[in-house]
């Protein structure tokens, strides 16, 4: 099944490898910079899931998380953490307080990747 997914990463590469991995996988991808760009684009557009980096400028991860948390439409979307930050236990926590469905540390294989969509949206 193919499902409409947000990419929401600042670092060029690391999206454009999300957006082509999950692509060749029969996805349908949207970029977008930061935490704020996301939430402008989402209010035209209704992502089946979320992958977001923690650490961006204008917004960061776990504030979009809670922001989008907040709109009934992505109450329970799946939203991904993916980010270089592994061991920090209080990043985590904070992240699942947001309402986070999971966590990814970069660097990552295509393999964890497509295995989050599947896990969570089936």
């Amino acid at each position: 099944m193919s499902y409409l997914i947000m990419v929401v990463e600042n670092s060029e590469a690391i999206s454009k490898l999300m957006r082509f991995r999950l692509e060749q996988a029969g996805h349908k991808v949207i970029t977008a910079e930061n935490g704020l760009d996301a939430l402008r684009k989402m209010k035209d557009v209704r992502p089946d899931m979320l992958f977001t980096d923690l650490n961006m400028p204008n917004m960061d991860g776990i504030e979009l998380i809670r922001q989008v948390r907040t709109d009934p439409r992505f109450r329970f979307m799946p939203i991904v953490v993916v980010t270089t930050e592994s061991r920090d236990s209080e990043k985590r926590n904070d992240v699942k307080a947001a309402g986070a469905s999971g966590w990814i540390t970069k660097p990552f294989g295509s393999e964890q990747l497509l295995k989050a969509v599947r896990k969570l949206l089936g």
